[in-house]
């Protein structure tokens, strides 16, 4: 596997995300700390550690395969030198299924000798305030990545 470099922790955010829409565990875990102290939270889930837990949990949920589109926005940002903290609203649409609910994500990134990497992703189901605003900013300017 060829290691990638993220020159800015948006990089790697952007990484991220386009992994996750691709259904790609490689791409994935490429942009994650090799670091048994990572840490995940996906939205109702348990708090998962280390690279293990991280890497089956994504390949259950990847295992579906591609075919969801994402939308980032209302994203709030805050970074020093050696770490970056990104808050954002995740929205998911799948074909043939009604709009599934926001979800509130937030990103935590280190940077590291091999550029910046993902420390911990801790995703929770969006409260209906921000289901709102969500659904404002999809119809102002939508970022989709993909």
């Amino acid at each position: 596997m060829t290691i990638r470099i993220f020159p800015t922790a948006q990089d790697a955010e952007n990484a991220f995300y386009e992994a996750l829409e691709r259904a790609d565990l490689e791409a994935m875990m490429s942009v994650w700390a090799e670091d048994e102290e990572i840490v995940c939270v996906h939205p109702n889930g348990p708090r998962l550690t280390g690279q293990d837990e991280v890497r089956d949990s994504w390949r259950q949920i990847l295992a579906g395969g591609a075919g969801a589109r994402l939308q980032v926005s209302l994203q709030a940002q805050t970074s020093g030198v050696m770490f970056a903290v990104h808050s954002v609203l995740e929205s998911f649409a799948v074909e043939g299924e009604a709009q599934s609910a926001p979800v509130v994500a937030t990103n935590v990134y280190l940077r590291t000798p091999a550029g910046w990497r993902m420390l911990a992703h801790h995703a929770s189901p969006a409260p209906q305030r921000a289901r709102g605003q969500a659904q404002a900013a999809a119809r102002e300017t939508p970022k989709i990545l993909h």
